[in-house]
Formats: C-alpha cells, structure tokens, sequence
C-alpha cells in the first residue's frame, strides 16, 4: 500500500536555477506525471511490485491521465477518489543543467483526501499488506490515520516526511520507518540548519540517532550525491556510499529510493540489502526525464544490484 500525493509536474529546464526575484528562461516545457507518493508508487511496481494506491485527483483531463499513467505502470488506483470539488495538483518544476531542482507544489484534489477515506481503504487491505508507504504531501489527519491503522494491524510503516508536518512527531511513538532527507531529518530532531547552511554527516547522525530513540525503529537518511545514512536501534549506524549515476534530472530520485526501499522491506529483505537495492534504483532514476522517466525495471534493476532478486526469491 502507498499512500500520498498525485501530481502533474510542469517542468521547465533553465540555464540555472533562478534566485529569489528572478526570472529565467528555459527552451519549453515539459508534462510529467508526479507527486511523491505516486511517483513511490510507480517505482514500486516497476520494479515488480503489487502496488494499491490511495490518494486523489481532480475530475479532469489531466486528472484521467494521471490515472492512467498509473494503471499502465501496473498501480492499483481502485483507493483513489476523483474529487468534483478540487483540480488535480499540479507542482511547478525548474531543473537546472546539473539535474538539481526547485519545486513548487499547488495541492489540489490532494488536500480532499480524508482520514476517513485512508481508514477504510486501509480495512480493506489490513492486515494482508505487506507494508504501508505513507507521504505527507496530503492532509496532516489522514498521515495519521494511515501511519496509526499500519501499528493496529502491526504491518510495517515506512513514513517519508516530506514535507515535515507537525503530526509527524506525534507518530514517531508509533515507530515507522523514517526515509527523511538530511534537511527533513534535522527538522524533524528539532535542529534544523541555519538558514542557506549545508547540514553536515555528523549533524545528521546526530539527529538521526534522537528519532531512532523515539521510534525505536531504523531511520534512513537520504542524502542525495552523498549516499546513504542508516541509524538503527542500539545505536549502530552505516554510511552506504552513493552509486555512480549519469544524472539528467534528479527529480523523483527520493521517491524512488522510498518506494523500492518500501518494496524490499514488504518482500522480506533485511535493511542492508533492502538500502543496497533502493539505492541503486534511485541512480538509475536520474538518468532520466522527470521523475518516473529514469525509474528502472525489475531486470534494470537486478542488472545493477545482483541483490535485487532477493525481492522476488520467496
């Protein structure tokens, strides 16, 4: 099960990433599927995943596209309501000649998924699931009533904070799996940088290691060209060093890392190779267009990381 967002991305590639006040000029622009969530979603499947999404989008064209760019990546959208009282959300995308990105998201239908909608959607499934991937790109109630039903039924929460949003540290007792980048990992400790400060390894364990303590489950630290931060239970950490990878667009790379992470942990994989497989996924990702372009196949992906055939081994 994941559960989050459903976006169109309107990407526009630009000499640089415009300043504050400035404007910059790209050649065109460029329609993609997106939302984290979604995004996660697809990763999963592709890389052979049974994936049933809950989430929303508007009753509009590029809402019905939406739906069908999932459906053909083998998604299940039975749990996705189409809203007569919101567009579908859209994120507005600059990407600059290194693959770096800025982001603005306009939510939509996404604000229009309920606690009430996840609760029976998640009854449907419960406890037959073999985890719940949950982002916080959709109201804060219905975060918490997704992370909250994954604890009752005991099936494995993997929590992408991303965005941080308040009802995060009220669920971190619950004890999901935390895939926060090192940015979202210190806001989360309470400790975020000084403004425009680059958070450094140390101060990211740190933090890492006082959200293990609450949860009392493994945080992994995305830390994009930096690799990969586990902090697990007892205090033991590992940094997994980042793949080599022809970066085009690194949109949508940390949704795939959740989403194949998610997929791993689901199938049984223990957390070292389950990081292995997630992080190979995401180098495969930026080599592509937008954030679904570059998400690799199961065989792309066994092709990269022997280790990934533990995911279809049992």
């Amino acid at each position: 099960m994941v559960l989050g967002a459903v976006n169109v991305d309107m990407v526009v590639r630009a000499p640089r990433l415009p300043a504050p006040g400035e404007t910059v000029v790209g050649p065109g622009m460029e329609r993609f599927g997106g939302g984290k969530g979604a995004n996660a979603a697809v990763a999963a499947a592709r890389a052979g995943g049974r994936v049933r999404y809950i989430g929303a989008v508007g009753d509009d064209d590029i809402g019905r596209q939406a739906l069908r760019e999932l459906q053909d990546d083998g998604v299940d959208t039975s749990g996705v309501l189409v809203s007569t009282a919101s567009p579908t959300g859209v994120a507005l995308i600059v990407v600059g000649p290194g693959g770096e990105n800025q982001i603005a998201v306009g939510a939509g239908a996404n604000g229009d998924v309920s606690a009430e909608l996840v609760t029976a959607e998640l009854a449907r499934v419960l406890p037959g699931a073999g985890g719940v991937l949950v982002s916080t790109e959709i109201p804060e109630e219905a975060v918490a009533a997704a992370v909250r039903a994954a604890h009752g039924a005991g099936v494995r929460c993997i929590l992408n904070p991303a965005p941080v949003v308040p009802v995060v540290a009220e669920l971190l007792g619950l004890g999901p799996v935390l895939t926060p980048n090192a940015g979202e990992c210190l806001a989360l400790a309470g400790r975020p940088p000084a403004d425009g400060a680059e958070p450094k390894r140390d101060q990211v364990l740190d933090a890492a290691h006082a959200l293990v303590a609450v949860t009392g489950a493994e945080v992994v630290v995305t830390l994009g060209a930096d690799g990969v931060l586990v902090v697990r239970p007892g205090g033991t950490s590992e940094h997994v060093p980042p793949r080599p990878a022809t970066v085009r667009d690194t949109t949508g790379a940390g949704d795939t890392f959740s989403g194949v992470l998610a997929l791993a942990l689901a199938r049984g994989v223990g957390l070292d190779d389950a990081v292995r497989i997630a992080n190979a996924a995401a180098a495969l990702s930026v080599a592509g267009e937008g954030a679904r372009g570059g998400m690799p196949t199961a065989d792309e992906l066994v092709a990269a990381e022997p280790a990934a055939k533990a995911l279809w081994n049992g």
